[in-house]
């Protein structure tokens, strides 16, 4: 941890805007004093954009709004000046086609919000899955001051004495109607369980994975990542939070200085310690890219390869992130893997601490909940990267939701051209499939679909659920949620869209995964795969303008983040002109 503050008092940025009694200060310190704010407040204290991705069409943060309250609290305790400033908000459960098409859009409109207004330091307040990396991403562009507080996760939902997990339960309960061992009617029921407080998912989804990734990169508070929405400890942490980024700003302690490769490793073996989403990779590979981290694939799984996953939390274990969070919550985890030798404890943080004197003090509180070792749910719990002739660029699995007997497994595949063709063929009684086959789904990756969507974790179809069977090997170029479960291949790159081999697939092709050898293999002769690929023209819907053209065209593969070609990021965050 090499850090040296930056002196204080000095010249902010936010002066540029209200510092002077010129035409152009006065008009922009004019025009804010019509919402009550005294004049002493644009005399060069810290200006902190509190970035609100608030929505009520977002329902993980809905919240947020109550939340930026604390926060400004902090801020003006601090001797700062609080400006709320909405944000692009990506709701994952009703943005169509998918809420990752919009998380280069939602950075790109952050950033350029940060950069072209009178901020020193950002509250960058998130919740669902997309709007933690993508203010991220922004601020590692900008680089100006800034600290993370997540609106936490919802409490525990319950049917019939049962934990029902978000997201999780939902597959579970979908595939139980499929295989008539749960009407519609209890369905329906359990419905209203599953999401009875404010806040984000329950389980160990995306979001509370990318709350637990903002902790573990250093980017918030420690602690920030567990606290339930509706406690009274989340509001302390973003006032606290608020405090903090007063402070950072007078130091000029930036993301450049906290997400460094360190960081990035720390966060990955997190992941893999606590059975975190598949969606970290491709969203932790996007935030580096914005801060010139050089992060690959080949770190996923080099980091995370021995790391034991020991918190037994929904999808791969039994409880629900309101239990993680009375354990002890993230720290413990963090000292777990510095007590192993897997931690980086010299780290920074935006504490200004070293990530080892913030966690080493921690308790365990609950043994069942985050496991010692020896009882991991997986011994090896980090992402799996696997390559081969289908894909050349790496497909990733998560062992800790997967079945051990199928992460060796050969089996005839079952073609989806696209979801559309999945949607039309998975139900018919004809289709030629058993469990051991294994299914393929193509043109669902960044470009395909457009934006890569969560359906990498097909439904099985009817027929094989009746036997008992829960899991079958599936491969696709999208994503799965962080809530799902199963032997599933995503992100399979190069993508179908972009002409890689999975495009190419077809029924009756012998496909061969293994897991342990880090091995994805299509057994065509290799002359037979590029006669294929030298014939193969795109099928997927092309765009012609709008967004979607832009995504389209610009938009890389998940190999390296799936962020736009163009968004290099520009450190400093200059001014810009005036135009008054």
């Amino acid at each position: 941890m090499t850090f040296t503050p930056a002196p204080w008092p000095r010249r902010l940025r936010s002066q540029e805007w209200f510092g002077g009694n010129g035409r152009d200060q006065i008009y922009h310190r004019g025009w804010m004093k019509n919402q009550g704010f005294p004049h002493d407040m644009f005399d060069g204290r810290p200006v902190i954009g509190i970035l609100n991705t608030w929505s009520e069409l977002t329902p993980c943060n809905a919240h947020l709004n109550v939340l930026a309250e604390f926060v400004k609290r902090g801020v003006y305790e601090a001797g700062g000046f609080p400006v709320e400033v909405p944000a692009f908000s990506t709701s994952e459960s009703a943005f169509r086609p998918t809420a990752m098409m919009f998380r280069n859009l939602a950075a790109m409109s952050v950033e350029e919000q940060m950069r072209g207004q009178p901020m020193d330091g950002c509250v960058l307040l998130v919740g669902c899955d997309k709007t933690t990396p993508s203010l991220l991403m922004a601020a590692g562009s900008t680089d100006l001051p800034s600290i993370v507080v997540t609106g936490g996760p919802m409490l525990n939902g319950y049917f019939k004495g049962e934990r029902v997990g978000s997201g999780t339960h939902l597959w579970k309960f979908s595939e139980a109607v499929k295989a008539g061992e749960m009407t519609q009617e209890e369905f329906a029921e359990a419905e209203a369980s599953m999401s009875r407080s404010a806040g984000s998912c329950n389980t160990m989804g995306t979001a509370s994975t990318m709350a637990s990734m903002a902790e573990a990169l250093g980017m918030a508070l420690s602690g920030n990542a567990a606290i339930p929405a509706v406690d009274s400890r989340r509001r302390v942490m973003a006032q606290m939070s608020g405090r903090r980024i007063v402070q950072m700003v007078k130091d000029d302690l930036k993301p450049s200085d906290v997400m460094v490769k360190a960081a990035f490793e720390n966060a990955i073996r997190t992941n893999a310690a606590i059975g975190g989403s598949t969606n970290a990779v491709i969203h932790l590979l996007a935030i580096a890219g914005r801060v010139g981290v050089d992060l690959t694939l080949d770190d996923w799984d080099r980091c995370g390869r021995d790391v034991p996953t020991v918190v037994n939390l929904m999808p791969s274990g039994k409880y629900l992130m309101e239990e993680f969070f009375y354990a002890g919550g993230l720290p413990v985890v963090i000292k777990r893997l510095g007590e192993a030798g897997l931690l980086h404890k010299d780290a920074l943080t935006v504490s200004g601490q070293s990530m080892w004197d913030q966690v080493k003090d921690v308790t365990n509180h609950n043994e069942d909940v985050i496991l010692p070792a020896e009882k991991a749910l997986a011994r090896s719990g980090g992402i799996v990267v696997v390559k081969g002739n289908l894909a050349p660029k790496g497909a990733v699995l998560k062992p800790s939701a997967a079945s051990p007997h199928l992460l060796v497994h050969r089996g005839r595949a079952v073609v989806f051209e696209d979801i559309d063709d999945y949607k039309a063929k998975i139900n018919d009684e004809a289709l030629d499939i058993d469990e051991t086959c294994v299914m393929v789904m193509k043109n669902c990756g960044p470009k395909g679909y457009p934006g890569m969507a969560e359906v990498g974790n097909m439904g099985l179809p009817p027929k094989v659920l009746r036997k008992g069977i829960t899991d079958m090997v599936r491969i696709s170029d999208a994503r799965m949620s962080g809530t799902a479960y199963g032997t599933v291949v995503l992100h399979t790159s190069p993508e179908a869209a972009a002409g890689g081999p999975l495009a190419v697939v077809r029924d009756g092709d012998m496909i061969e995964l293994d897991v342990p050898n880090r091995r994805l293999q299509l057994d065509i002769p290799e002359a037979e795969l590029a006669a294929r690929l030298a014939a193969w023209k795109p099928l997927h819907e092309q765009y012609e303008s709008g967004y979607a053209w832009l995504h389209q065209k610009h938009v890389q593969g998940a190999d390296t983040g799936a962020d736009l070609d163009f968004l290099k990021g520009c450190r400093g965050a200059p001014v810009g002109r005036d135009s008054h």
